[in-house]
């Protein structure tokens, strides 16, 4: 076990779950984060309850909500280190009288410390079907560093090689980066559905599970082989699978066993998976 993995069990207690790559603590992120003393994450990439009633979630008035993610994300800052970066997933809440979806992020603002490089937009098709309203397409992820001048940015790990015209030259250089076009704001990847017809193949039990594709290009463009990667909220434990995939360590926090269980399954299968690419 490396020296970083001892040190946060020394803080935080006896993990859920562990090897060389992978701390998993069944325990409140907020009260352990903030038993860290030192800077120990490149990257926090996480989706927190949204406060809407899910399962995995207990209905808090608004200010407390607001209250308890300045906690949870500050603590966050505190254990980044300088260069590192903070994705955050939002999505939206309904407001007594004001709103019947407002995206989360507009009543936070005020209480992230990190600096907001820019709103990445996740386009699906697959989604709920409305009468009243446009039909929900698109979730938010926000992508804030720590130091607005020094960051970890891989551009070339990103990009899409589908490019409509790549041998085009100017002045005898090709006119497109070799590697691909930047991706844009905008990513098309399909939601990880449910049902008998229609499930997605990496479809867990958790009932809010990410695709692997989204957070497999935030890991890439925002950390480097050997980085240590935090996800507060694991969930179905998507960035502790990607994590292994391209070389992170990672270090999750779920307060429900049952997820843990979930997350560690699927972690276990990646791993017995890539020992038999080797």
């Amino acid at each position: 076990m490396n020296k970083k993995f001892e040190e946060i069990k020394k803080k935080v207690g006896i993990p859920y779950f562990e090897d060389e790559n992978f701390l998993l603590f069944n325990q409140d992120a907020i009260a352990s984060l903030e038993k860290l003393t030192s800077r120990i994450f490149d990257l926090t990439v996480t989706s927190p309850p949204y406060n809407i009633g899910k399962e995995y979630e207990k209905i808090r008035g608004l200010k407390n909500y607001i209250a308890w993610s300045h906690q949870w994300i500050k603590a966050v800052y505190e254990c980044t280190k300088p260069q590192g970066s903070f994705w955050l997933n939002l999505g939206y809440l309904d407001m007594n009288n004001k709103a019947k979806a407002i995206p989360i992020i507009y009543l936070l603002w005020e209480h992230i410390p990190f600096y907001l490089i820019q709103e990445v937009i996740w386009h699906y098709e697959a989604g709920v079907t409305a009468k009243k309203f446009l039909a929900p397409r698109n979730e938010k992820f926000l992508w804030y560093v720590k130091d607005a001048r020094s960051y970890t940015f891989n551009l070339d790990n990103i990009r899409d090689p589908n490019v409509k015209y790549p041998n085009q030259k100017k002045n005898g250089k090709l006119r497109c980066n070799p590697f691909g076009k930047n991706p844009g704001d905008v990513w098309d990847f399909p939601k990880v559905t449910s049902g008998d017809k229609r499930s997605s193949k990496e479809r867990t039990k958790h009932p809010a599970q990410f695709p692997i594709a989204i957070i497999d290009r935030i890991l890439k463009a925002s950390s480097n082989k050997g980085d240590f990667v935090l996800d507060p909220f694991i969930g179905s434990g998507t960035t502790a699978e990607c994590a292994l995939r391209n070389g992170r360590k990672v270090v999750g926090f779920e307060i429900k066993k049952s997820y843990c269980d979930i997350a560690i399954d699927r972690y276990k299968s990646a791993k017995d998976k890539l020992k038999k690419t080797i």
